[in-house]
């Protein structure tokens, strides 16, 4: 008769699968947190909250966030993995620029509950002393610069006039997808953010003579 034996798993093995764990539990507390924090803002929710919305205990949440600064940085963090494509739009030339917001509107639309966080979080940073503020800060003028430099590239090589205002074509272009999101947030059954965003891209294409 064979024998059948069972193979015990090595330590790197058994580390392997705890680190997947830990990932996979980080992952879904990141999820509660952000949902919390869209329904009731990171100042006022509660950590004991999105423990119990993930089925831990506070310490047990605590293990893998000390503290709800930690917390939102990891949140923040998350969010910068999960534009990256957004921000390797900032090099290309200018149309792509432009065609390539609406395309990340377009998926936003998809994942209010996320966007919804960050407007709030975006609002809450400019109150003194928040534990966001640097971040959103950077995040802002990073890419006002990028979208100017986009614009002034265009003016460089002649695709579009040569008076044209980069840096304040960049803060026209951030106020109409900050306003627009924040239409769409309010009522997003009745107003359509990325019908709204293509439209302005449409009449500010043909505006530059970069339509079609």
């Amino acid at each position: 008769m064979a024998e059948f034996s069972e193979q015990k798993a090595g330590p790197a093995e058994k580390r392997q699968r705890r680190s997947r764990k830990g990932e996979t539990r980080r992952a879904e507390i990141l999820t509660a947190a952000m949902r919390r924090f869209a329904e009731d803002g990171y100042q006022n929710a509660a950590i004991a909250d999105i423990a119990r919305d993930v089925g831990l205990s506070l310490p047990g949440l605590l293990h893998h966030f000390p503290t709800k600064v930690d917390l939102l940085l990891a949140i923040l963090a998350k969010r910068d993995l999960d534009s990256a494509d957004f921000i390797g739009l900032h090099g290309s030339d200018l149309r792509g620029l432009l065609k390539g917001m609406v395309t990340v509107f377009r998926r936003n639309a998809e994942m209010i509950e996320v966007v919804r966080a960050f407007a709030i979080l975006n609002a809450e940073s400019l109150m003194k002393d928040h534990p966001a503020k640097a971040w959103f800060l950077a995040r802002a003028t990073e890419m006002q610069d990028d979208f100017a430099s986009t614009f002034q590239r265009a003016v460089a090589d002649g695709s579009i006039d040569g008076g044209i205002d980069g840096t304040a074509m960049a803060a026209e272009l951030i106020a109409v997808m900050d306003g627009l999101q924040m239409l769409w947030l309010r009522d997003p059954d009745r107003f359509d953010m990325v019908g709204g965003l293509e439209a302005y891209v449409g009449r500010l294409l043909a505006s530059l003579g970069l339509e079609g």
